[in-house]
């Protein structure tokens, strides 16, 4: 049985025994709540997810696109491959650059 992680998300289908998962272990989620996509899976459960935003130029009166990566936890419940669109949650910091879980795939 998946608990209630407090966010509007379906649990998964799946069931795991990770500690570090928030559905199935016992890690909570707090902070932000981000969309990307999965640019690499090679790691072990961890997955590189890339967002992209507008940021605007005040003295140009436009806006640019960027981007950034973020590393985040992937369970093996929810197990998302490369390029896969994902909601990822912020947690406590699981290594020196994982601070997010995934918590959604889309889709």
């Amino acid at each position: 049985m998946a608990r209630d992680i407090g966010l509007d998300v379906l649990p998964p289908a799946k069931e795991c025994t990770d500690p570090k998962c928030p559905f199935h272990g016992a890690l909570p989620v707090r902070g932000q709540v981000l969309k990307g996509v999965v640019v690499s899976d090679k790691m072990n459960n961890t997955v590189v997810v890339q967002r992209t935003f507008v940021k605007k130029i005040a003295k140009f009166e436009r806006y640019e696109k960027r981007k950034t990566k973020v590393h985040a936890h992937n369970p093996p419940c929810i197990n998302a491959k490369e390029g896969d669109n994902v909601t990822i949650a912020e947690c406590r910091p699981l290594s020196k650059t994982k601070s997010y879980v995934i918590i959604e795939v889309a889709k």
